[in-house]
């Protein structure tokens, strides 16, 4: 593939820069405010809920759906906020087929669920058309305690954002240039927009949380943070995307799926042409597999080393893909990268088999011997997980990791060190945003606690 083909220099005839809504139409659109009125009402309000019981933040979904049959979008809107302060892009974002969607008891009848997803995304963008001021408005610092979150994705805001509101001083520690984590730079484009991502950092930043662009660990050390802090939130996430380990996978033409979505979300005139190979078999992979058709791709296949059933990756994302047009190979492990005039030219792969399920209950993969191919491509695209990053922090200031991730008591999120508190991805090797928002906000609960007692 040729520099202009694979660039975001702006040359050629196809350099002609599309907008987001057309390089990404919206997976799943807004409702007008008739579809919505006509939506909310055939909820059945349950009292029991169990929609509200399979979303991590246990927000109250009928009442939030029974205030937009009223019309009452700012109180369905507060309802959200009052327990998920990212609302917004956890209604884009959410596997809701396999959160709340799924448990709502349509299901159950044969009938198609209340669309919970889109109900809540029109509440929430009403919101930011025309914030409320009773929520965004900074609380008085009532509190001598500050506190720290390391790290700008969706674990460190919810925690911020609820410290700050029960009047703590907040500061958020970021290395990027921009807040938000993955939400900003790292969630596929036809979920998450990245200015939906910063309408929320703002409006967080309108609390009064401060917002610091510092690497900890690095140019700030934790010895520094602990001298003005009180209590430490560790919000960072994993790490970069683990390495094949393969000869090759340095070669130009090869960029891991995490950074591939994050240079497509941010130069609106990245472009990929030819055919492309996506190698891994969880939403990440198939995120990366998604933007590549979107992107000019002519072709793209995603291999995985396991079969179709033990692919990690949701039914719904992998049915998405299909309908992309990503074809599939299973049972297919990378042993080396070919390079052809200083780049990626192909993949060189050995067949699979899988043996008996080792400890953690996956089975193993065993290599066919005499079976290696080569498969041509023009880009590679690596998407094996996220390396770990807790054994420094076990080195350093006395908290206990497991396998690479922080380990908490899970009620209160607090580490061996008590100073200490995490959650999101570096505690639970990466889940959904949800999951992460649970996390902060439960610690933030349990930082003021401690602070208080």
């Amino acid at each position: 593939m040729s520099q202009r083909e694979f660039s975001s220099n702006g040359t050629g005839p196809e350099s002609r820069v599309l907008s987001p809504e057309s390089r990404f139409p919206e997976l799943h659109p807004a409702l007008d405010a008739h579809a919505a009125a006509i939506e909310a009402n055939r909820c059945l309000f349950c009292y029991d809920a169990p929609c509200t019981a399979a979303c991590p933040t246990h927000i109250d979904v009928p009442r939030f759906i029974k205030k937009i049959t009223t019309d009452n979008l700012r109180g369905s809107a507060l309802t959200i906020l009052s327990s998920n302060v990212l609302g917004l892009s956890c209604s884009r974002v959410c596997p809701v087929d396999v959160l709340c969607e799924g448990a709502c008891v349509m299901v159950r009848e044969n009938y198609k669920p209340i669309e919970i997803g889109r109900l809540q995304r029109f509440a929430m963008d009403r919101f930011y058309e025309k914030p409320d001021p009773t929520w965004t408005t900074p609380a008085p610092v009532t509190h001598a305690e500050k506190v720290a979150c390391v790290g700008g994705g969706p674990a460190s805001l919810a925690c911020a954002a609820e410290l700050r509101r029960r009047g703590y001083a907040v500061t958020v520690f970021d290395n990027r240039p921009l807040p938000g984590g993955l939400n900003t730079y790292g969630v596929a484009e036809y979920k998450l927009r990245p200015q939906d991502s910063l309408r929320e950092v703002e409006m967080i930043r309108s609390l009064g949380v401060e917002f610091r662009q510092s690497l900890v660990g690095e140019s700030l050390s934790l010895e520094e943070v602990e001298k003005e802090f009180a209590l430490v939130f560790l919000g960072m996430g994993l790490g970069t995307m683990e390495r094949l380990g393969i000869p090759g996978e340095s070669l130009p033409g090869v960029i891991d799926a995490l950074r591939f979505i994050e240079r497509y979300k941010t130069s609106p005139d990245f472009r990929v042409s030819g055919r492309v190979v996506v190698i891994g078999g969880g939403n990440t992979a198939i995120d990366a597999a998604n933007a590549a058709r979107r992107l000019g791709a002519e072709e793209v296949h995603l291999f995985y080393r396991r079969s179709e059933r033990e692919m990690p990756a949701f039914k719904s994302e992998f049915d998405r893909s299909k309908v992309e047009g990503v074809r599939f190979h299973w049972l297919a492990q990378p042993t080396e990268v070919i390079g052809f005039e200083g780049r990626a030219a192909a993949v060189r792969f050995v067949e699979t088999r899988l043996g008996d399920a080792d400890q953690s209950g996956r089975r193993v993969v065993v290599p066919v011997p005499d079976s290696q191919f080569e498969f041509a491509c023009d880009l590679v695209i690596p998407a094996i997980g996220q390396a770990r990053l807790a054994e420094l922090l076990e080195d350093t200031r006395g908290i206990s990791a497991k396998n690479g991730l922080v380990v908490v008591d899970r009620p209160t999120g607090r580490t061996t060190n008590p100073r200490y508190f995490a959650g999101g991805d570096c505690i639970n090797g990466g889940r959904e945003v949800v999951d992460a928002v649970a996390d902060g906000k439960r610690a933030a609960l349990a930082m003021a606690a401690q602070i208080s007692s």
